[in-house]
C-alpha cells in the first residue's frame, strides 16, 4: 500500500528510541521528511541520517521548546503535515510502575502533567497554523491503554494520558471541519527501554514479585497483564499504525483511539 507520505512533513516528538525511533524509522521508508526531536539522539537514530532527517534536540518540558521544535522543522523542509506527539511516559528522573495513591508526590504530578499532557498541548499548539496550511494535515497522539483502565498504580501517569484522550477528541471536533485529524494511538505494554533499561519496569516488577527480569519481559509481564498475545508489544508494531492513521490514505478516520497493546483493553 502507498501511504501518499512521499515528500510530507512530519515532526516526531520522543524520537530517539522506541516508538519514536520507528516511527522516524518508517515514515522515512514511506518518503516522508522528518524532524526528529529528542534531548538528545543516539547511534539508532544517528543511523538513519540523510536529507530527509533533521534531529532537533529539545526538552519538551521547557514551555518554549515545542513553538522552536515546530519553527526549526518549518524552516528546514518548507512546512509541516504531520505532528506525531510520542514523547511521554516517565519524566526524567522517574520510574515506573509506582504503587499506590500515595506514593506520587504533587511535584510527581506536576512532573508527569508536564511531560505527558502539557507538552503535547504546546507542540499542537505551536503546529497547528502550518497543519492548516496543509493540504491534508494530521496529528497521531500517543496515549495509553491505561488512559482507560484505571487501576491502584501509576495515577498521574494514568491520568494524563486520560487528559490526551480527552484532548484529541476536541481538537478533532474543532480542526478536522477544517481539513486537520487528530487521532490517537493507545499503545499496551511495549519493549522499550522504559522496560529494558536497569531500574525499569522489569527491574520494578521484578522487585516486587520476586521473579526473575528476563521472566518478567520474555512473558512475565504479558501474563501479569493479560495480554492475549503473550508478550509485549513491538515498536515497529505501533509505528506501523501511527503512519496509517498520519497517512492521507486515512481521510475518513478522526477522533479515533486505536489499541496497539496485545489484547490488553478487555473493555467494549
Amino acid at each position: 500500500m502507498d501511504l501518499q507520505l512521499t515528500g510530507r512533513v512530519a515532526l516526531v516528538t520522543g524520537a530517539s528510541k522506541g516508538i519514536g525511533l520507528a516511527v522516524v524509522r518508517t515514515l522515512l521508508d514511506e518518503g516522508a521528511r522528518v524532524a526528529a526531536v529528542s534531548r538528545k539522539s543516539g547511534a539508532d537514530l544517528d543511523a538513519l541520517a540523510g536529507p530527509n532527517l533533521l534531529h532537533v534536540p529539545a526538552d519538551l518540558t521547557d514551555p518554549a521548546a515545542p513553538a522552536e521544535a515546530v519553527r526549526r522543522t518549518v524552516e528546514t523542509f518548507g512546512g509541516l503535515d504531520v505532528l506525531v506527539n510520542n514523547a511521554g511516559g516517565p519524566p526524567p528522573g522517574a520510574t515506573l510502575p509506582r504503587f499506590g495513591f500515595l506514593t506520587p508526590t504533587d511535584d510527581d504530578w506536576r512532573a508527569m502533567f508536564e511531560f505527558n499532557l502539557f507538552a503535547v498541548v504546546r507542540t499542537v499548539r505551536a503546529a497547528i497554523p502550518h497543519l492548516l496550511d496543509a493540504d491534508a494535515g494530521a496529528i497521531v497522539n500517543v496515549s495509553s491503554g491505561n488512559g482507560r483502565r484505571p487501576g491502584p498504580m501509576n495515577y498521574d501517569y494514568n491520568a494524563a494520558k486520560a487528559a490526551v484522550n480527552n484532548l484529541t477528541k476536541g481538537l478533532s471536533e474543532e480542526y478536522g471541519p477544517q481539513g486537520v485529524r487528530v487521532n490517537t494511538v493507545s499503545p499496551g505494554p511495549v519493549r522499550t527501554a522504559w522496560w529494558t533499561d536497569e531500574g525499569g519496569a522489569a527491574d520494578v516488577l521484578a522487585g516486587a514479585t520476586g521473579a526473575d527480569r528476563d521472566a518478567i519481559l520474555d512473558g512475565g509481564a504479558a501474563e501479569m497483564m493479560n495480554l492475549v498475545t503473550g508478550r509485549l508489544v513491538d515498536p515497529r508494531e505501533v509505528a506501523d499504525v501511527i503512519a496509517l492513521l498520519a497517512s492521507p490514505r486515512s481521510a475518513s478516520t478522526t477522533g479515533a483511539e486505536v489499541a496497539v497493546d496485545g489484547g490488553f483493553l478487555k473493555e467494549v
